[in-house]
């Protein structure tokens, strides 16, 4: 990039806009196709749960953009040099790859960005029109009499600002050169899109099926809660291990660097506000940083897979929501595997994806079990009716 080519160049919105309505045209013209004889009701659970896998989807996309070093494959934001495209910008892409073949400018990773780009786009789109059908819904209701949303529009709204938030935060990742903090923000906005709009899904179905929540012992609610808890902790903590490339910190399981405890830097690892590779002062990060940040995830990581564990295993014997038990399991296995597999085999790109789907996905099935449950009402204590007579001795 020229030091006179801008960090922001809004030149291209438009078309960055009626390219996203172009992409959410499918999905939209798919849900309809399908439900056209159903109610309006049908087809927006249909819009919401294909709006929740696509945004796994892109989720996964996003991990690949990160783990490929594509984030900044065009360093200018929302286009590519002021373009819409890297078609637009093929002279200033080819000149920054001459420089730098190997950099973070190339043609592979500018199409790779620009592609996760158009996704998120289409995505947003389609939340819109989630929102927007969601009041339509809420208006028809109270001015007909008809079925009301089962969650009031506001979630759909809340959604929607939290996906011009994470756009937000899309646009930092670039113009601030891939910042660990801000790449983290961003990371864990997409997990919380996926939770806002799994809750959404899930209240739909429930309510086209006309269930209700299953009802959980107070202990077993209690450890769903406590272990969605960690969870989140977790996958905070696997974010920065991530964007401060410190996977490769420990090559050997279950030790690190041939011991059980390595030399690790706390205050370095941990300090928040810095740029990638540098501390506050502008000094390299040490290894002994990079090695605290890997291992403290590692740790938790025990913690984590033994709450899962448990969490199915007790749906499992209590006979409760089997479905989201089968996957709880299977999903820590996958974590795992994929886990150890980023160790011990270098950091293997499909490795290192899956590990993030599978993150991604626990937050999904966590989340449905916290919708699809309730804990049991505590007992009522037992009191004599007024005036009941007393024996007396």
């Amino acid at each position: 990039m020229t030091d006179t080519q801008p960090l922001y160049d809004l030149a291209p919105v438009l078309e960055l806009m009626l390219l996203g309505l172009v992409i959410a045209l499918g999905p939209l013209v798919w849900v309809w196709a399908r439900n056209r004889r159903s109610s309006p009701m049908r087809r927006l659970e249909a819009l919401t749960v294909l709006t929740l896998f696509l945004t796994f989807d892109l989720v996964l996309f996003g991990a690949f953009t990160r783990l490929t070093d594509s984030g900044l494959g065009c360093p200018d934001w929302p286009g590519c040099y002021g373009s819409a495209s890297p078609v637009g910008a093929r002279a200033e892409i080819s000149a920054a790859q001459q420089a730098m073949p190997t950099g973070p400018v190339t043609h592979g990773k500018a199409w790779i960005e620009m592609i996760h780009r158009y996704l998120a786009t289409g995505v947003g789109v389609l939340i819109i029109v989630i929102t927007v059908s969601s009041w339509g819904q809420q208006r028809r209701a109270r001015r007909d009499g008809g079925q009301a949303p089962p969650l009031s529009p506001w979630w759909p709204t809340m959604t929607l600002l939290w996906v011009c938030l994470q756009g937000a935060f899309g646009a930092l990742t670039v113009t601030m050169k891939l910042f660990p903090a801000i790449v983290t923000l961003h990371l864990i906005g997409g997990l919380v899109l996926l939770a806002l709009l799994c809750v959404q899904a899930v209240r739909h179905t429930h309510s086209a099926q006309g269930r209700s929540p299953v009802t959980l012992s107070p202990a077993l609610r209690w450890g769903l809660v406590l272990t969605a808890l960690l969870l989140a902790l977790q996958v905070v903590l696997g974010g920065w291990v991530s964007t401060n490339y410190a996977v490769l910190a420990c090559t050997t399981f279950p030790t690190c660097q041939g011991s059980w405890w390595p030399a690790m830097d706390f205050a370095q690892g941990f300090q928040i506000w810095r740029k990638l590779g540098l501390l506050q002062d502008g000094s390299h990060i040490s290894f002994a940083a990079l090695t605290a940040i890997h291992y403290v995830h590692r740790l938790m990581a025990y913690v984590v897979l033994l709450a899962l564990g448990l969490v199915a295993w007790r749906f499992h014997r209590s006979g409760v929501l089997p479905t989201q038990a089968r996957w709880i399991g299977g999903l820590a296995l996958l974590q795992l595997v994929t886990g150890l597999s980023n160790v011990v085999l270098d950091w293997p790109l499909v490795a290192a994806v899956l590990h993030t789907g599978g993150a991604a996905a626990l937050v999904v099935v966590l989340t449905w079990a916290l919708v699809s449950s309730r804990a049991a009402p505590a007992p009522r204590e037992f009191s004599a009716p007024t005036g009941a007579s007393r024996v007396s001795a």
